[in-house]
């Protein structure tokens, strides 16, 4: 790394550290740990863009999968719910999904003509009658037992830790069926797909109360084993006397020690991943995603296979987002599909994305952090600012009123100013691709 790029990451840091002085060290600690989950989903979405030119505005989608996979693996199975219909709704799904291969066989099997269109569209009915009728009875039962406090099946009760990888896994699924299907698609409509599959995927979560609790979120996730509560903390003498010898109160100081240990996590991933994503960049694959994403017919016409290696980038680029997802939930403690916006993570990403780089790892990682540092702080700014301009105006004033309501735009003011002069005088990134 150049000097001008460690002096972009140290302004990055002095924006934190300044936020711990001036502020509060807890708000430094969770712009620290939301810009290392940041920089993880747009190190993802630049493995997509940056490496093969891939258009994917569904990030949401993939991040939101991580998440349930969270209350998948560390939930407690409710056995109510499984007594009840848990059965079934596992045969409900076994017999879609068999609905969907026997049409797919039919397809493959039957000359072209009316007949197999005729039976294929049988096979399709026939199965989403038999399926709705086991899956709906069983889903029923399942969302009626207790459904102020569960009304699912809950999950694996296995150690949080291991929902990281697995979000990774269930995100990489679903990114294969999607790009088997759309990344035919020309780079808008590709864009467009993404997004409306993602925009699936959140309705399914908002709606189907028994896989995850639905709009009435799953609270209550366990921690990973190295980060203790705060009250076993401020219990633990030793951990007081430590507290006191640093003039901390024990509140406060079990507080940053346990952020610091989710920073400390988090860091650790992120390091590993953006090892791994330079490791491909440099190595004979990278330089073969370079080539076909700067020109596909020239590659295709080397005899390499376009539509594997774009099918290989997505499903690991969505993978990246689907631990970021799942790290999001772990340290949020809930899952809350009401929360996954466009404009949080998928506008902001691809801000972060574009701000930092392009085609490079570390401008992705720093443009995660930059940008979510102004997401969070340019709000509170703008309140002050506007505080200090109207101060010598008359209360009840219709100007001084407007001034005060529109400093809660100031983040997408913010974010496009952003974006503008980033285009404007480096239109490549703070760190551009080399």
């Amino acid at each position: 790394m150049s000097m001008r790029n460690f002096l972009l990451f140290g302004f990055v840091a002095a924006l934190i550290i300044g936020t711990g002085f001036l502020q509060s060290w807890n708000s430094a600690l969770l712009i620290l740990n939301m810009g290392l989950i940041s920089a993880i989903m747009a190190l993802g979405v630049n493995i997509q863009w940056g490496y093969a030119g891939l258009f994917n505005v569904g990030v949401m989608g993939f991040v939101a999968l991580g998440g349930l996979a969270s209350v998948l693996i560390s939930m407690p199975p409710t056995t109510e719910a499984w007594a009840a219909g848990g059965l079934r709704v596992i045969l409900g799904l076994i017999l879609g999904a068999a609905t969907i291969v026997a049409a797919i066989l039919i397809w493959s099997k039957m000359r072209a003509g009316k007949t197999r269109g005729f039976v294929v569209a049988a096979a399709i009915l026939l199965g989403f009658i038999i399926f709705r009728t086991v899956f709906d009875g069983g889903v029923a039962a399942v969302e009626a037992v207790d459904p102020a406090a569960t009304g699912y099946l809950g999950g694996l009760n296995l150690p949080i830790l291991i929902s990281w990888p697995v979000g990774g896994l269930l995100a990489a699924g679903a990114a294969w069926v999607i790009g088997k299907t759309a990344l035919g698609l020309r780079s808008d409509y590709l864009a467009i797909a993404t997004l409306g599959i993602a925009e699936i995927i959140i309705i399914v979560m908002k709606n189907e109360d028994w896989l995850g609790r639905g709009v009435k979120n799953v609270v209550g996730l366990d921690r990973p084993v190295v980060v203790p509560k705060e009250i076993d903390l401020q219990n633990s003498p030793s951990f007081v006397e430590s507290a006191a010898s640093w003039g901390l109160d024990p509140t406060l100081a079990s507080t940053l020690y346990v952020k610091g240990m989710y920073a400390l996590l988090f860091t650790v991933v992120l390091l590993i991943l953006l090892w791994l994503a330079q490791t491909a960049w440099n190595s004979p694959w990278g330089r073969m995603l370079r080539a076909i994403r700067d020109n596909e017919v020239a590659a295709e016409a080397m005899g390499k296979d376009v539509t594997a290696r774009h099918l290989q980038v997505f499903v690991l680029g969505s993978a990246v987002c689907g631990i970021a997802g799942a790290m999001m939930t772990t340290l949020d403690g809930q899952l809350t599909p009401g929360t996954y916006q466009p404009l949080r993570f998928t506008f902001l990403i691809w801000v972060m994305v574009i701000v930092g780089g392009s085609g490079n790892n570390f401008g992705a990682v720093l443009g995660g952090f930059l940008i979510w540092f102004l997401w969070v702080q340019v709000e509170p700014m703008g309140l002050a600012l506007m505080n200090l301009i109207t101060a010598g105006m008359a209360d009840g004033s219709a100007l001084k009123e407007h001034l005060l309501d529109s400093a809660a735009h100031m983040r997408l003011l913010t974010m496009g100013l952003v974006l503008l002069l980033v285009l404007r005088f480096s239109p490549r990134g703070l760190i551009p691709e080399k």
